[in-house]
């Protein structure tokens, strides 16, 4: 299947780790160029760049943060300067919120945490996708893929912050659709399972998060980009304004 990938500005956030590094060297496999976005850890960033040149990609990574709206437009000038106009933005980066106190409800918990994780999690995507849609639309083409997760459908106690602004992002990106799909622009959300990548989980965290998920697999940073890469594609001319689950089926134990 011709992806037609070649030489496209693929921007990806939260691309230093996980499923952000696996979407970024997906695409340095259909030869686009990578701008790497990244918060803090620049070493895992520079391995990600040197993974995707070593594919033969054009690759550079730069800093932002989801909660500095002048630290994400200076990714995106930094991308169009250095690489040229954004094709294709995946927005994986997350901020995680504090773990919640045992018992907490939404109605006990802090407002402001709440009020962080909407900033970063939903205004934070919110305000790259208006960076660079403007040169999507003057092109004619563009693809844009918000990172989600299942929670959003199943609910999770004690994760309010979280899912509200994840159900947040669902909601931005049907709007987005609907206003830029006459543009050549389509814009999906995608909604990973329990990904442990590159981090130490107990066994059985791992096992239980196996038995929750129909296939009886735990999701995997690879299964996630090959869906994101596909919708970021030329392949794609008519699929847009959707959430898609790629989890296993995955129910979240509760």
């Amino acid at each position: 299947m011709e992806l037609g990938l070649a030489g496209k500005v693929v921007l990806v956030t939260g691309a230093s780790s996980a499923i952000g590094k696996a979407t970024a060297l997906a695409f340095a496999d259909e030869e686009a160029q990578i701008a790497v976005g990244y918060h803090t850890n620049r070493e895992a960033a520079n391995e990600t760049v040197a993974m995707a040149q070593q594919r033969g990609a054009h690759a550079m990574a730069w800093p932002l943060d989801l909660g500095q709206p002048d630290s994400l437009q200076a990714a995106v000038e930094n991308a169009r300067r250095e690489l040229g106009p954004v094709d294709v933005l995946v927005n994986n980066a997350v901020q995680w919120p504090s773990w919640p106190d045992p018992g907490e409800l939404f109605e006990t918990a802090p407002p402001q945490r709440v009020i962080s994780s909407v900033n970063a999690n939903l205004v934070g995507p919110y305000l790259l996708a208006r960076a660079v849609v403007g040169d999507m639309r003057e092109r004619g083409w563009g693809r844009i893929v918000n990172v989600s997760t299942g929670l959003v459908e199943d609910g999770f106690p004690g994760n309010v912050s979280y899912v509200a602004a994840k159900a947040g992002l669902h909601g931005l990106t049907r709007v987005m659709s609907r206003e830029l799909a006459a543009a050549g622009i389509l814009t999906n959300v995608v909604m990973p399972g329990f990904t442990p990548a590159d981090k130490q989980m107990p066994p059985q965290l791992i096992d239980k998060a196996r038995e929750a998920a129909a296939t009886r697999q735990v999701t995997h940073p690879d299964d996630v980009a090959r869906m994101i890469v596909f919708l970021c594609s030329a392949a794609n001319t008519n699929t847009t304004g959707e959430a898609i689950r790629t989890d296993g089926h995955f129910l979240s134990p509760g």
